[in-house]
Protein backbone atom coordinates (compact mmCIF):
# COMPACT_ATOMS: atom_id res chain seq x y z
CA UNK A 1 0.00 0.00 0.00
CA UNK A 2 1.31 3.57 -0.85
CA UNK A 3 1.53 5.62 2.35
CA UNK A 4 1.89 9.43 2.35
CA UNK A 5 5.91 10.36 2.57
CA UNK A 6 5.80 12.30 6.08
CA UNK A 7 9.42 12.70 7.50
CA UNK A 8 9.59 11.24 10.76
CA UNK A 9 10.81 13.95 13.52
CA UNK A 10 10.94 12.37 16.41
CA UNK A 11 10.06 15.26 18.79
CA UNK A 12 9.91 15.17 22.15
CA UNK A 13 6.78 16.62 24.01
CA UNK A 14 7.56 17.55 28.05
CA UNK A 15 4.69 16.66 30.40
CA UNK A 16 4.09 19.76 31.97
CA UNK A 17 4.16 20.22 35.43
CA UNK A 18 0.86 21.66 36.28
CA UNK A 19 -1.73 19.87 34.22
CA UNK A 20 -3.57 22.45 32.01
CA UNK A 21 -7.19 21.82 33.05
CA UNK A 22 -7.37 18.27 32.26
CA UNK A 23 -9.70 16.13 34.23
CA UNK A 24 -9.96 12.73 34.60
CA UNK A 25 -12.48 9.57 33.57
CA UNK A 26 -14.72 8.79 36.27
CA UNK A 27 -13.85 5.18 34.98
CA UNK A 28 -10.66 5.27 36.32
CA UNK A 29 -9.72 3.35 33.40
CA UNK A 30 -6.89 1.11 33.01
CA UNK A 31 -4.80 2.30 29.97
CA UNK A 32 -6.18 5.77 30.77
CA UNK A 33 -4.47 8.49 29.15
CA UNK A 34 -5.08 11.00 31.89
CA UNK A 35 -1.94 11.58 32.54
CA UNK A 36 -0.87 12.23 29.52
CA UNK A 37 -3.13 14.18 27.63
CA UNK A 38 -1.61 17.64 28.45
CA UNK A 39 1.06 16.47 25.57
CA UNK A 40 -1.53 14.71 23.51
CA UNK A 41 -3.52 17.68 23.70
CA UNK A 42 -0.73 20.09 22.48
CA UNK A 43 -0.31 17.47 19.37
CA UNK A 44 -3.49 17.25 18.29
CA UNK A 45 -5.28 19.48 15.34
CA UNK A 46 -7.10 22.51 16.09
CA UNK A 47 -10.46 23.65 14.78
CA UNK A 48 -11.75 19.35 14.75
CA UNK A 49 -15.33 18.85 13.09
CA UNK A 50 -15.96 15.52 14.41
CA UNK A 51 -13.51 13.87 16.68
CA UNK A 52 -13.38 9.94 16.49
CA UNK A 53 -11.92 7.98 19.88
CA UNK A 54 -11.86 5.00 18.28
CA UNK A 55 -10.38 2.99 21.33
CA UNK A 56 -12.24 5.05 24.06
CA UNK A 57 -11.88 2.95 26.94
CA UNK A 58 -12.18 5.39 29.68
CA UNK A 59 -12.89 8.16 27.93
CA UNK A 60 -10.30 10.81 29.47
CA UNK A 61 -9.34 11.59 25.90
CA UNK A 62 -12.49 12.67 24.55
CA UNK A 63 -13.26 14.40 27.85
CA UNK A 64 -10.10 16.82 27.16
CA UNK A 65 -10.79 17.59 23.63
CA UNK A 66 -12.29 20.43 21.91
CA UNK A 67 -14.63 19.27 18.59
CA UNK A 68 -17.80 20.13 17.25
CA UNK A 69 -18.94 16.41 17.85
CA UNK A 70 -17.07 13.46 19.60
CA UNK A 71 -18.27 9.92 18.61
CA UNK A 72 -16.62 7.34 21.17
CA UNK A 73 -15.74 3.61 20.61
CA UNK A 74 -14.30 0.69 21.85
CA UNK A 75 -15.10 -2.86 20.85
CA UNK A 76 -16.09 -3.80 24.67
CA UNK A 77 -19.84 -3.37 24.87
CA UNK A 78 -19.49 -2.82 29.23
CA UNK A 79 -17.37 0.11 28.31
CA UNK A 80 -19.63 1.49 25.70
CA UNK A 81 -22.86 -0.09 28.47
CA UNK A 82 -20.69 1.98 31.31
CA UNK A 83 -20.38 5.29 29.17
CA UNK A 84 -24.28 5.34 28.05
CA UNK A 85 -25.12 4.64 31.99
CA UNK A 86 -23.33 7.83 33.14
CA UNK A 87 -24.20 10.14 30.18
CA UNK A 88 -27.92 8.85 30.95
CA UNK A 89 -27.31 10.12 34.40
CA UNK A 90 -25.76 13.23 33.94
CA UNK A 91 -28.45 15.70 34.05
CA UNK A 92 -28.99 15.30 37.66
CA UNK A 93 -25.44 14.27 38.68
CA UNK A 94 -25.87 14.91 42.20
CA UNK A 95 -29.12 12.80 42.70
CA UNK A 96 -27.01 9.89 41.12
CA UNK A 97 -24.10 10.53 43.36
CA UNK A 98 -26.72 10.44 46.29
CA UNK A 99 -28.11 6.40 45.09
CA UNK A 100 -24.51 5.66 44.58
CA UNK A 101 -23.68 6.91 48.27
CA UNK A 102 -26.68 4.50 49.28
CA UNK A 103 -25.94 1.68 47.82
CA UNK A 104 -22.24 1.77 48.77
CA UNK A 105 -23.75 2.01 52.84
CA UNK A 106 -26.32 -0.41 52.38
CA UNK A 107 -23.65 -3.33 51.11
CA UNK A 108 -20.88 -2.18 53.68
CA UNK A 109 -18.38 -1.08 51.72
CA UNK A 110 -16.15 1.95 52.67
CA UNK A 111 -17.05 5.54 51.80
CA UNK A 112 -13.95 7.27 52.66
CA UNK A 113 -15.23 10.68 51.11
CA UNK A 114 -17.90 10.72 54.39
CA UNK A 115 -14.87 9.66 56.86
CA UNK A 116 -12.77 7.03 57.93
CA UNK A 117 -14.68 4.31 60.97
CA UNK A 118 -12.74 2.98 63.59
CA UNK A 119 -12.48 -0.09 62.10
CA UNK A 120 -10.99 1.23 59.34
CA UNK A 121 -8.68 2.92 61.19
CA UNK A 122 -7.89 -0.36 63.09
CA UNK A 123 -7.59 -2.16 59.73
CA UNK A 124 -4.96 0.63 58.97
CA UNK A 125 -2.42 0.26 61.68
CA UNK A 126 -1.96 -3.87 61.02
CA UNK A 127 -2.23 -3.75 56.64
CA UNK A 128 -0.67 -0.30 56.09
CA UNK A 129 -1.44 -0.57 52.24
CA UNK A 130 -3.83 -2.41 52.28
CA UNK A 131 -6.27 -1.94 54.92
CA UNK A 132 -9.69 -1.23 52.15
CA UNK A 133 -8.98 -4.25 50.44
CA UNK A 134 -9.50 -6.15 54.19
CA UNK A 135 -12.57 -4.26 54.79
CA UNK A 136 -14.18 -3.63 51.70
CA UNK A 137 -13.64 -7.84 50.88
CA UNK A 138 -17.07 -9.48 52.01
CA UNK A 139 -19.06 -6.60 50.66
CA UNK A 140 -17.24 -6.52 47.34
CA UNK A 141 -18.07 -10.29 47.00
CA UNK A 142 -21.12 -9.77 47.87
CA UNK A 143 -22.03 -6.99 45.34
CA UNK A 144 -20.45 -9.21 43.02
CA UNK A 145 -22.47 -11.89 43.32
CA UNK A 146 -25.50 -9.52 43.02
CA UNK A 147 -24.10 -8.17 39.74
CA UNK A 148 -23.59 -11.31 38.13
CA UNK A 149 -26.74 -12.69 38.99
CA UNK A 150 -28.29 -9.70 37.31
CA UNK A 151 -25.79 -8.33 35.17
CA UNK A 152 -28.56 -5.52 33.79
CA UNK A 153 -27.38 -4.05 36.97
CA UNK A 154 -25.14 -1.53 35.73
CA UNK A 155 -25.16 0.73 38.74
CA UNK A 156 -23.53 -2.28 40.39
CA UNK A 157 -21.35 -2.68 37.57
CA UNK A 158 -19.99 0.84 38.24
CA UNK A 159 -19.36 0.03 41.96
CA UNK A 160 -17.73 -2.96 41.14
CA UNK A 161 -15.11 -0.75 38.59
CA UNK A 162 -14.29 1.69 41.81
CA UNK A 163 -13.43 -0.87 44.24
CA UNK A 164 -12.34 -3.79 42.28
CA UNK A 165 -8.36 -4.13 41.57
CA UNK A 166 -6.86 -1.84 39.32
CA UNK A 167 -10.78 -0.25 38.16
CA UNK A 168 -10.86 -3.37 35.42
CA UNK A 169 -13.20 -5.00 33.91
CA UNK A 170 -12.62 -8.33 33.66
CA UNK A 171 -14.99 -11.49 32.91
CA UNK A 172 -14.36 -15.26 33.45
CA UNK A 173 -14.86 -18.14 30.17
CA UNK A 174 -18.67 -18.55 31.97
CA UNK A 175 -19.50 -14.19 31.15
CA UNK A 176 -19.12 -13.52 35.04
CA UNK A 177 -17.19 -10.41 36.31
CA UNK A 178 -14.32 -12.20 38.06
CA UNK A 179 -12.17 -9.22 39.08
CA UNK A 180 -11.12 -9.59 42.66
CA UNK A 181 -11.22 -6.64 45.33
CA UNK A 182 -9.11 -3.69 44.98
CA UNK A 183 -7.24 -1.61 47.89
CA UNK A 184 -9.93 1.19 46.99
CA UNK A 185 -12.76 3.21 47.71
CA UNK A 186 -15.22 5.64 46.54
CA UNK A 187 -13.18 9.03 47.63
CA UNK A 188 -14.03 12.77 46.56
CA UNK A 189 -11.69 12.02 43.77
CA UNK A 190 -14.62 9.80 42.55
CA UNK A 191 -17.22 12.26 43.04
CA UNK A 192 -15.92 15.02 41.21
CA UNK A 193 -15.06 13.07 38.35
CA UNK A 194 -18.31 12.02 37.97
CA UNK A 195 -19.36 16.25 38.26
CA UNK A 196 -16.80 16.86 35.55
CA UNK A 197 -17.99 14.24 33.42
CA UNK A 198 -21.71 15.36 33.86
CA UNK A 199 -20.51 18.92 33.18
CA UNK A 200 -18.35 18.02 30.07
CA UNK A 201 -21.16 15.74 28.43
CA UNK A 202 -24.01 18.34 29.01
CA UNK A 203 -21.94 20.84 27.02
CA UNK A 204 -20.76 18.87 24.25
CA UNK A 205 -22.42 17.02 21.18
CA UNK A 206 -21.43 13.46 22.60
CA UNK A 207 -22.44 10.07 20.83
CA UNK A 208 -21.47 6.84 21.60
CA UNK A 209 -20.81 4.10 18.61
CA UNK A 210 -22.53 0.58 19.24
CA UNK A 211 -19.20 -0.95 19.94
CA UNK A 212 -17.57 -2.08 17.35
CA UNK A 213 -13.86 -3.37 15.76
CA UNK A 214 -11.80 -0.68 15.34
CA UNK A 215 -11.92 -1.24 11.38
CA UNK A 216 -15.80 -1.97 10.95
CA UNK A 217 -16.45 1.13 13.26
CA UNK A 218 -14.16 3.53 10.94
CA UNK A 219 -15.82 1.88 7.69
CA UNK A 220 -19.30 2.66 8.65
CA UNK A 221 -18.45 6.83 9.81
CA UNK A 222 -19.07 9.62 7.32
CA UNK A 223 -15.17 10.75 7.37
CA UNK A 224 -14.66 14.20 5.82
CA UNK A 225 -11.81 16.32 6.05
CA UNK A 226 -11.69 18.28 9.03
CA UNK A 227 -12.82 15.30 11.25
CA UNK A 228 -10.02 13.55 13.94
CA UNK A 229 -9.55 10.01 14.68
CA UNK A 230 -7.79 9.32 17.89
CA UNK A 231 -6.05 5.79 18.27
CA UNK A 232 -5.01 4.51 21.14
CA UNK A 233 -5.06 0.90 20.64
CA UNK A 234 -3.74 -2.49 23.09
CA UNK A 235 -0.12 -2.08 23.05
CA UNK A 236 1.60 -5.15 21.34
CA UNK A 237 4.88 -5.71 23.55
CA UNK A 238 3.47 -5.24 27.00
CA UNK A 239 1.41 -6.95 28.95
CA UNK A 240 -2.68 -7.22 30.21
CA UNK A 241 -6.02 -8.35 30.24
CA UNK A 242 -7.02 -5.93 27.65
CA UNK A 243 -3.95 -6.94 25.24
CA UNK A 244 -4.85 -10.32 25.51
CA UNK A 245 -7.07 -10.60 22.23
CA UNK A 246 -4.53 -8.37 20.03
CA UNK A 247 -1.57 -9.54 18.18
CA UNK A 248 0.84 -9.09 14.90
CA UNK A 249 -2.42 -9.22 12.85
CA UNK A 250 -4.72 -6.77 14.79
CA UNK A 251 -1.63 -4.68 14.55
CA UNK A 252 -0.61 -4.77 10.96
CA UNK A 253 -4.27 -4.59 10.02
CA UNK A 254 -4.56 -1.23 12.03
CA UNK A 255 -1.73 -0.01 10.25
CA UNK A 256 -2.88 -0.54 6.67
CA UNK A 257 -6.15 0.98 8.07
CA UNK A 258 -4.36 4.26 8.47
CA UNK A 259 -2.22 4.30 5.62
CA UNK A 260 -5.72 4.47 3.59
CA UNK A 261 -7.49 7.12 5.69
CA UNK A 262 -4.13 8.88 4.79
CA UNK A 263 -4.44 8.42 1.46
CA UNK A 264 -8.09 10.17 1.80
CA UNK A 265 -6.66 13.15 3.43
CA UNK A 266 -8.13 12.12 6.67
CA UNK A 267 -6.08 13.17 9.78
CA UNK A 268 -5.33 10.34 12.40
CA UNK A 269 -3.24 10.29 15.90
CA UNK A 270 -1.74 7.22 17.06
CA UNK A 271 -0.39 6.46 20.73
CA UNK A 272 1.57 3.32 20.94
CA UNK A 273 4.47 1.92 22.79
CA UNK A 274 7.67 1.32 21.12
CA UNK A 275 10.07 0.16 23.54
CA UNK A 276 9.23 -1.92 27.22
CA UNK A 277 10.90 -4.21 29.19
CA UNK A 278 13.25 -5.04 26.66
CA UNK A 279 11.23 -5.63 23.75
CA UNK A 280 10.31 -3.30 20.88
CA UNK A 281 7.55 -3.20 18.77
CA UNK A 282 9.82 -4.26 14.89
CA UNK A 283 6.38 -3.37 13.19
CA UNK A 284 5.83 -0.30 14.31
CA UNK A 285 9.04 0.92 14.31
CA UNK A 286 9.31 0.19 10.75
CA UNK A 287 5.56 1.87 9.60
CA UNK A 288 6.24 4.68 11.50
CA UNK A 289 9.12 5.99 9.96
CA UNK A 290 6.82 7.55 7.20
CA UNK A 291 5.04 9.70 9.08
CA UNK A 292 5.45 12.71 11.99
CA UNK A 293 6.93 10.76 15.37
CA UNK A 294 6.80 12.51 18.82
CA UNK A 295 8.48 10.88 22.08
CA UNK A 296 5.64 11.18 24.91
CA UNK A 297 7.40 11.69 27.95
CA UNK A 298 5.26 8.92 30.74
CA UNK A 299 6.42 7.66 34.13
CA UNK A 300 5.29 4.08 34.27
CA UNK A 301 5.00 3.13 37.98
CA UNK A 302 5.10 -0.55 39.45
CA UNK A 303 2.32 -1.48 41.06
CA UNK A 304 4.59 -3.86 43.12
CA UNK A 305 7.32 -1.31 44.47
CA UNK A 306 5.98 2.38 43.33
CA UNK A 307 9.09 2.99 41.58
CA UNK A 308 9.69 4.79 38.35
CA UNK A 309 10.07 2.45 35.21
CA UNK A 310 12.78 4.24 32.95
CA UNK A 311 12.51 1.16 30.15
CA UNK A 312 9.59 1.98 28.31
CA UNK A 313 9.38 4.75 25.21
CA UNK A 314 5.70 5.93 24.66
CA UNK A 315 5.37 7.83 21.37
CA UNK A 316 2.75 9.54 19.09
CA UNK A 317 2.57 8.96 15.47
CA UNK A 318 0.31 11.30 13.06
CA UNK A 319 0.10 11.90 8.95
CA UNK A 320 -0.32 15.81 9.84
CA UNK A 321 2.80 18.24 11.07
CA UNK A 322 2.11 19.81 14.20
CA UNK A 323 4.00 23.03 14.96
CA UNK A 324 4.99 23.57 18.94
CA UNK A 325 5.93 26.47 20.85
CA UNK A 326 8.63 24.39 22.30
CA UNK A 327 10.32 22.67 19.88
Amino acid sequence: MQTIPFSTEGHEVKESSAKKNIVRSPLFYVGDKYKLMDQLKSLFPENIKTYYDVFCGGGSASINVEAEKIIMNDVNPKVIELHEYLQGNSEDIEAFIEKMYEIIINYGLSLSEKGIDLEIESLKQVYVKTYFSKYNKEPYLKLREDYNNDQSNTELLYLLLIYGFNHMIRFNGKGKFNLPVGNVDWNKNVTNALKNYASWYNQNNVELSPSLDFEDFIKSSPLEKGDFLYFDPPYLITFSDYNKLWGEKEEKRLYNLLDSLSEQGIHWGLSNMLFHKGKQNEILLNWAKSYHEYQIESNYISRFDNTIKKDSKEIYVTNYKKTNKEE
